[in-house]
């Protein structure tokens, strides 16, 4: 991959972009004659892995390290031009700081290229213009292969916009492969949605991927066509300004930075207003395919293998995380009996286009605008069909902070007195049912997912939310209909104390 950028702010601009694709294990080989500009590039890169444009970025040219133990990175600075032997390499610690993250190496030709035989070599060179530098990145891995041309599809999309002179802000990302850019600029700006095709993923034992088995979305165009049919039915979500398929690449309007949550607590008037817009979802008949240009999505059903695939993360991961050892066979199968039993029922609940994470993290908040389009969604992807009752679920139980219990009762009063007003053959009694059992489907799939992205993946952070969501299970297993169903729980989480406490 060749570079070429026209100035010093262009060449801060593709650190910028280049950072995104660091991880742990790596090592970039940074080489180039005195003034070339290596300084500026690692600068640049080094303040916005940090998040702060000011940060003192001191050359290691005499003490030979610099390390920097940040949020999304540990990364150490190694300048070799001093290095008298190669072998004094070991003593700059670079095997450990590969263990904990990543190394940027000036001057590595000082050094001994088979401590980095996977290494990124990047060179630069004073181009043909005054400040102009051309980038030579040359992987010597096929995984840094694939990573600079995801690098360079992203750059593509954005040349020709005035997005690509703008500073960048990472986003920090949910659980998915999905990852963001904000782009500043006027009129609120514009975000850079990075959407890669699911590839890779282990079978269960059906032959299906659990991504398969319920229904989550596969790639952008899944996004694209959701988006549309909810644009044309009236609801906000944002305006997509460049698109490239292929790559899983969108430019979208930045919708801003309030939600309807405010310094931690819910804002009760702005859930109000989007339980609205579920009821005027509610309202009306959704297709079983949604089509955006050639984008097309078929929608799956939440059906009861849907509803046990998503449960059975609870016994997989959570169960051995609360109580350290496996469920047994017969723990097993007294929760999957009493599953299907709790869920039966929900056949009869009408059925909508359910978007699955209604809930704090993706309903933005826009003061400005009127009615519906207060609200607006941004993670819709993984929409399906299934009962009115789940969004309302996730909403009032929201997992990423706690609702007060007479705010759940007030956001639910107010659903059911506007249903009753619009939905024919509202069933206030059948629906609350509804609400407590997915609300404990929900929180019970959430419970297994959150402990699995800590053992599977190393993302202890959702573990955080652990107390929350066992209390949201045991609120939701107190309706009377559930009785049977919670006395499952308390039968396979024979020594979890807070489980049981929670529901005195």
């Amino acid at each position: 991959m060749i570079v070429t950028l026209y100035s010093q702010a262009e060449t801060e601009r593709f650190a910028e972009d280049f950072a995104e694709f660091l991880k742990p294990g790596d090592v970039i080989a940074l080489s180039g004659d005195l003034g070339t500009g290596k300084s500026t590039f690692s600068r640049a890169l080094l303040r916005y892995l940090a998040g702060e444009p000011e940060l003192e970025v001191p050359s290691p040219t005499f003490t030979l390290v610099q390390t920097y133990d940040l949020e999304r990175l540990f990364l150490a600075h190694m300048d070799l031009y001093r290095l008298e032997e190669p072998e004094e390499l070991e003593e700059l610690g670079l095997e450990d700081t590969l263990e904990r993250g990543a190394a940027l190496v000036e001057w590595p030709e000082m050094g001994d290229a088979r401590y980095w035989p996977e290494a990124l070599l990047v060179k630069i060179e004073e181009g043909p213009e005054p400040d102009s530098r051309i980038f030579t990145l040359t992987p010597q891995s096929s995984d840094w292969d694939a990573r600079l041309k995801r690098l360079q599809a992203r750059r593509e999309l954005l040349l020709g916009t005035t997005w690509m002179e703008r500073p960048r802000d990472h986003l920090k990302g949910d659980a998915s492969t999905r990852s963001y850019l904000r782009l500043n600029g006027e009129a609120g700006g514009a975000v850079l949605m990075d959407y890669p095709p699911r590839a890779g993923e282990a079978t269960l034992p059906s032959g299906k991927t659990y991504a398969q088995s319920v229904h989550l979305a596969h790639s952008i165009d899944d996004f694209l066509a959701i988006a549309e049919e909810l644009r044309h039915r009236g609801l906000r979500v944002p305006e997509i300004y460049a698109l490239d398929r292929p790559n899983g690449l969108a430019l979208m309007e930045d919708l801003g930075t309030q939600f309807i949550v405010q310094d931690g607590a819910p804002i009760a008037d702005r859930y109000k207003r989007a339980l609205d817009v579920l009821l005027h979802m509610h309202q009306q008949a959704w297709p079983e395919t949604a089509r955006s240009g050639d984008a097309t999505h078929a929608l799956g059903r939440y059906d009861l293998a849907s509803y046990m695939t998503e449960a059975e993360l609870f016994m997989e991961f959570y169960r051995p995380h609360a109580e350290g050892k496996e469920a047994s066979s017969k723990d097993r199968t007294l929760f999957k009996e009493a599953w299907q039993k709790a869920l039966a029922p929900l056949e009869a609940l009408p059925k909508t286009w359910v978007m699955r994470d209604f809930h704090s993290p993706n309903l933005l908040w826009l003061d400005r605008a009127e009615g519906l389009d207060q609200i607006a969604q941004i993670d819709f992807q993984d929409a399906l069909i299934g009962p009115i009752a789940y969004d309302v679920a996730s909403l009032v139980m929201d997992a990423r902070l706690t609702i007060p219990r007479d705010l759940q009762e007030e956001l639910l009063a107010h659903y059911c007195e506007k249903a009753l007003k619009y939905l024919s053959d509202f069933d206030e009694g059948l629906f609350r049912y509804g609400v407590a059992t997915l609300a404990a489907h929900r929180n019970t799939k959430i419970l297994g997912g959150f402990v699995r992205l800590n053992t599977v993946f190393g993302k202890p952070a959702y573990l955080e939310h652990l107390p929350r969501i066992r209390e949201y299970l045991v609120q939701a297993l107190s309706h009377p209909e559930l009785e049977e169903l919670k006395t499952v729980y308390d039968v396979i989480l024979p020594s979890n104390p807070l489980l049981h406490s929670a529901s005195k």
